[in-house]
């Protein structure tokens, strides 16, 4: 028989898994009605969820959204993961080679998420933070993402309206899906000061055995030193680096 305890504990689960990827948020009764709970039973539990910062509980509308907490403890998670220690030597050399910026992110809630930065030697660079979180539709290793990504997937990112970040970047549908399609069929990715003015960079996935996106890899630099043939030309390295990525980690599909 199960423990009121523990009960506790799989109805509090159960609230923080009814949040799906792409929504703005849920009302109590919505949130009810999902986990097929009493208002004033899920009432309290994200009271005492809000309170650990689990759960963050917005006034104006009523809408509760995930907290920042499960923020910290997926990264946290993620920097011990296989793919973080294993892919930094690879990262290492290639930086080496073009001497450029690489860096290591995954996917998370429609942003990409930076796990790990090796820095160009060069004086001029540019480099994300670690933890650091950017759109998906204007950044190579984002566009790399849901090039390989289902396409309900990606149809859920067209739900809410595209920033126009620079004057290069696509916010419309078509071009964005064209892309996807050109990005799937050479396997690495490309960004022209889509998100940043004077910025560009390519990058390629690290692809599982269903071939699901698990991390991208990505080359980083002025836009002036990274241009489009350049970009070319690394992303048959970028590519080479993230298919021996996935052969160290046990991954059995490699782009053709």
């Amino acid at each position: 028989m199960t423990q009121p305890s523990t009960r506790t504990v799989e109805r509090a689960l159960d609230i923080l898994l009814c949040f799906r990827s792409g929504e703005s948020g849920l009302t109590l009764t919505q949130i009810a009605g999902r986990v097929e709970m009493h208002k004033s039973t899920v009432h309290r539990l994200l009271a005492t969820l809000e309170r650990r910062r689990f759960i963050q509980h917005v006034e104006g509308d009523g809408t509760y959204h995930l907290g920042l907490r499960l923020v910290e403890l997926g990264f946290s998670v993620l920097k011990n993961n296989d793919i973080h220690r294993q892919a930094l030597p690879y990262m290492q050399q290639l930086s080496a080679e073009c001497r450029e910026t690489v860096d290591l992110a995954i996917l998370e809630n429609n942003q990409v998420v930076y796990l790990q930065v090796i820095e160009s030697p060069q004086r001029m660079k540019f480099a994300a933070a670690p933890g650091e979180r950017l759109p998906v539709f204007c950044t190579a290793s984002g566009k790399t993402f849901l090039a390989f990504l289902a396409i309900d997937k990606v149809e859920a990112m067209f739900l809410s309206e595209l920033s126009q970040y620079t004057a290069h970047t696509k916010t419309s549908r078509a071009a964005i899906v064209d892309e996807l399609a050109e990005i799937r069929q050479r396997g690495f990715a490309i960004s022209q000061q889509e998100y940043e003015e004077g910025v560009n960079a390519v990058a390629a996935p690290i692809l599982d055995g269903k071939k699901y996106p698990v991390a991208a890899i990505a080359i980083v630099g002025p836009a002036f030193r990274l241009p489009q043939d350049r970009l070319i030309e690394l992303g048959k390295s970028v590519r080479t680096t993230a298919d021996t990525i996935a052969q160290d980690l046990g991954l059995t599909f490699r782009i053709s």
